[in-house]
């Protein structure tokens, strides 16, 4: 193997076309030079500088590995410009995972800062089920994923982040529900508005009525948030969302929540990366900026 070092010294000579201001510049001794020059010549078994009184100069041979040795050193400092800017946060890009309503409520603020503090670096924010999701991390194409618990994967690394509380919801026309706790039976008895199967919260809410025995005839089964809760409002029925989701409207009197005898267990949200690989620098700082909490805005809506 060709040391590194020698083409570089072959390079400060060609340019300075004499050995002791090549020493001069790389900090090195002449001799160091003339001997770097030696071993090149003697490996490639070409000859790369003619011997003047005054200098060097390239030879036919050393002038055409020139323009290779330049272009290749351009290169290596092109490629140690973009690893400061990296890891300086200058350039580089964020690739997330997760549903709507999580983009929406949990991600957002710190994305807002994230962009706001790193103009350079791409954000690559997209919707998705925790299946797809999951894939997704394992074959590379996204550093982070958001995910409602439990997750298991070998190749995943799972923490938890938060634990949110579910409910059900109704509007106006069925407010003299909340008069009085309602059992699980109840509950199906009134028109219900869930997410559409496959996402996990219409699987944790199945879930939920079979462990009463029960099971649910939906009559609206969509997979946006903001629909069912503008349904809800309408007075279709009782929808089943996360409360942290509604509070708002909670608040301002458009959703009224359903008390219930059994209690419905609460969830975790967890922040899911691959295991045993390092975190590019742009997610760890995001990581970083989502420990400060926040804050959400609207944005576009859909369930895992």
């Amino acid at each position: 193997m060709i040391s590194t070092e020698w083409y570089r010294i072959f390079l400060a000579t060609a340019k300075l076309g004499n050995l002791t201001k090549a020493a001069q510049e790389l900090h090195i001794t002449q001799p160091s030079v003339s001997y770097a020059i030696k071993q090149l010549e003697s490996t490639l078994a070409v000859k790369l500088f003619d011997r003047l009184p005054k200098g060097v100069s390239l030879t036919t041979e050393g002038r055409e590995l020139l323009d290779y040795v330049e272009k290749s050193f351009a290169l290596l400092e092109a490629g140690e410009h973009k690893l400061r800017a990296l890891k300086d946060l200058a350039s580089g890009e964020l690739r997330i995972g997760a549903s709507g309503p999580m983009i929406k409520h949990l991600i957002l603020p710190a994305l807002d800062r994230m962009r706001a503090d790193y103009p350079g670096i791409r954000i690559r924010l997209s919707q998705g089920s925790t299946p797809d999701i999951r894939q997704r991390l394992k074959s590379g194409e996204l550093d982070i994923g958001f995910v409602h618990l439990p997750l298991t994967d070998p190749e995943l690394t799972v923490t938890q982040l938060q634990t949110v509380q579910d409910c059900f919801v109704v509007g106006q026309a069925y407010r003299e529900l909340t008069t009085r706790p309602m059992t699980a039976l109840e509950l199906t008895r009134v028109p219900l508005l869930l997410y559409s199967p496959g996402s996990s919260t219409r699987r944790f809410v199945d879930q939920w009525l079979a462990s009463h025995g029960l099971s649910a005839e939906v009559d609206i089964e969509l997979n946006s948030l903001d629909m069912l809760i503008e349904l809800a409002e309408r007075g279709y029925g009782a929808a089943f969302l996360t409360r942290a989701y509604v509070e708002s409207q909670l608040e301002a009197g458009r959703l009224f929540e359903l008390q219930v005898k059994e209690p419905i267990p609460p969830r975790s949200v967890g922040i899911v990366i691959r295991a045993e690989q390092s975190l590019p620098v742009a997610a760890e700082r995001f990581l970083t900026l989502l420990g400060g909490g926040g804050g959400g805005r609207d944005a576009p809506d859909s369930e895992d």
